[in-house]
This record gives C-alpha cells, structure tokens and sequence, in this order.
C-alpha cells in the first residue's frame, strides 16, 4: 500500500514536467540587448532618434504640433480634460488619462502606418470624418514600438488624436509604407 502511494506520488509530481516539456512555448524567448532597437522595417529606420514635439491641445494648436512623415518624435501629451478633440474619440480613456492633436500633411497618396511605442488609441480623421484603419500590428520583439496602425490616405490635411494613453509621455512615428 505505502509502495503504491509512494509510486503514485511519483508520477503525480514528474507528469506536470514531462507535459511543460511537451507543449511548445508560446513565443520563442528572445535575448534583446538593452538600449538597442532591432527588427525595425526600413520605413521605421528613424525611430532610433526622436525629436520632442508636444501635442495640441486643441485645433488652434495644431500648426505647431505638426507630424512629417518619416521622423519620429517623444511627443508631450496632456491630461484628457484639457483636450477639446476635433471628434469624440472611439476611446477617450478617462480622467487620468493622456491624449493630444497631432497634424499631418500628405503629399502622396499610400499606406502610412502610424507607430506608437504605447497602446494608446489613434484616430485619423479628415475634414471631420474618421478614416478607417486597413492593418493594425506590434513592433518587432526587440524594438520600442508596442503598436502600428495603417491606413490608406490620399493627399491633403488630416489630424491625428491620440486618447487612452497612461503616461504624459508617448513616442510616435508616421511613415509612408513601400
């Protein structure tokens, strides 16, 4: 009996590990040197070095808190109930929240993907009307960039609001892609 329970121990303790070992890890581990972006695509290249540039507040800002594409910048955000957004965003976040107005100019019609190094929510929006975003992915496993959305934009102005984000901080890119 005593043998029984001892063998059935056993197996109860080393089936667990035997199983781990069996099942494949989710995500391959990856060693990512620290302070070190890799895995960008060539249209992200710029992400490495960030010029500072705050977000508007309102529309009256918006000239000067202008997005070119093809540079990346460390944008300051401001909290959401100082925001007048151009539309109500799909989500605002709440009080504690960050957002901010961004503008940008495209001169040629193409996918643009906007890379943010946080999850927070981007609405393009043009004359008033959101655009609708066509991908939307995470950055390579050794770089900054948590989230990229495209969209298809033809020539003109458009206003980039930015809602939902944690921190007052927020690392931003449009790029045009090939």
């Amino acid at each position: 009996m005593r043998l029984a329970l001892i063998l059935a121990t056993g197996l109860s303790l080393a089936a667990p590990a035997a199983f781990a070992r069996s099942m494949p890890a989710s995500q391959p581990d990856v060693a990512c040197a620290p302070g070190v972006e890799a895995g960008l695509p060539p249209e992200l290249a710029a992400w490495v070095k960030k010029a500072p540039l705050t977000a508007a507040t309102s529309a009256a800002g918006l000239p000067d808190a202008m997005l070119t594409p093809g540079q990346a910048y460390a944008a300051a955000l401001s909290p959401t109930p100082e925001i007048a957004y151009a539309v109500q965003p799909e989500k605002p976040g709440g009080t504690v929240s960050k957002g901010g107005l961004f503008s940008l100019k495209v001169e040629a019609a193409g996918s643009y993907v906007i890379a943010l190094g946080t999850g927070a929510w981007i609405d393009v929006l043009k004359d008033g009307a959101t655009q609708r975003s066509t991908a939307h992915g995470r950055g390579a496993a050794c770089s900054t960039v948590r989230k990229m959305v495209t969209f298809d934009l033809a020539p003109g102005d458009y206003v980039i609001q930015i809602s939902a984000n944690a921190q007052a901080e927020l690392p931003i890119m449009v790029a045009r892609k090939p």
